[in-house]
């Protein structure tokens, strides 16, 4: 299998996705590149659309299979992650301090 890189991704999505989403206030963000499969989480207005999954599929899926035929699936993160959470409770904590 070829080797995709984190750059050849984020450049394919520059120019092809990201404008894309950027007309409804989105934009899109990698989380992980693993093994043939890529983690990505949708931002902006795209993060709690009820078109997430359309999106996914007619958007982010087919431009980025199209480019990667190496690439075995494209992941959609949903959720808070721990980093957030972890921000959110130190900004909790220093108004609790206040």
């Amino acid at each position: 299998m070829d080797e995709i890189s984190i750059e050849a991704l984020e450049q394919a999505m520059d120019e092809k996705i990201r404008p894309e989403l950027s007309l409804h206030g989105g934009d899109i963000w990698v989380e992980q590149l693993k093994d043939g499969v890529l983690h990505v989480r949708l931002l902006g207005q795209c993060s709690g659309c009820p078109s997430a999954e359309l999106t996914m599929e007619n958007v982010v899926n087919q431009v980025l299979k199209e480019n990667f035929p190496s690439l075995k699936q494209v992941v959609l993160v949903t959720g808070v992650s721990d980093d957030l959470i972890q921000q959110a409770k130190l900004l909790l904590n220093r108004r609790k301090k206040q």
